[in-house]
């Protein structure tokens, strides 16, 4: 991949594309390449609802929500201070994510870069749109970078060792045995609450 002038990134603020974009920080660096992380936006209800009632405060106001979000997604990587080297160019365009990103990455010497999206046959079914449609229509090279491995500090839901431990959270048996504690004379486990029948 010599001669890579500026490595492009999509920038949706996805834990994909945070990976993508530390990725495409290592490749602009190593290649002294410029990085343009982009961040593309439609308005709320699409195109065709912004043609039908027409708003400029609206446009602006959605305009400015989309630059707070690329530079959230760059201070999620980053912290408050963009690094120096490579250079980076932020860009926010509106439109369709995978159509700005292919036509962003039009020039010779330009590396597209993009998060794979999730795993799992019904993810990538749901998602994962943004990066089928760039490797079918890019006319520079793409690089898909896979979803980041699941990390239990993400999770939403309370701690649960047997459901972590279905999902391969828990890494040894004596966390499971240390959250719940087993009565010998009760199948039912301590702290989970009995009902009567």
């Amino acid at each position: 991949m010599s001669g890579i002038r500026r490595v492009i990134v999509g920038a949706s603020g996805s834990p994909g594309s945070l990976q993508a974009l530390r990725y495409a920080e290592e490749l602009a660096r190593a290649h002294d390449a410029a990085l343009v992380p982009v961040l593309a936006w439609v308005p709320p209800g699409g195109d065709l609802a912004d043609r039908r009632a027409p708003c400029g405060y609206l446009r602006r106001v959605w305009a400015e929500d989309a630059c707070q979000r690329l530079r959230d997604t760059l201070n999620a990587v980053w912290g408050s201070e963009i690094p120096a080297d490579p250079s980076v160019r932020p860009l926010v365009e509106r439109g369709q994510a995978g159509w700005i990103l292919v036509s962003t990455a039009c020039c010779p010497g330009d590396l597209l870069v993009v998060g794979a999206g999730r795993r799992g046959a019904l993810a990538r079914v749901i998602s994962g749109k943004v990066s089928r449609y760039c490797l079918a229509h890019a006319h520079c090279p793409v690089l898909a970078v896979p979803p980041p491995a699941r990390v239990s500090t993400t999770r939403r839901h309370a701690p649960n060792p047997l459901v972590d431990a279905a999902f391969g959270f828990c890494v040894s048996r004596e966390a499971l045995r240390e959250r719940h504690v087993y009565d010998a004379e009760t199948p039912v486990q301590q702290g989970i609450p009995q009902r009567d029948l």
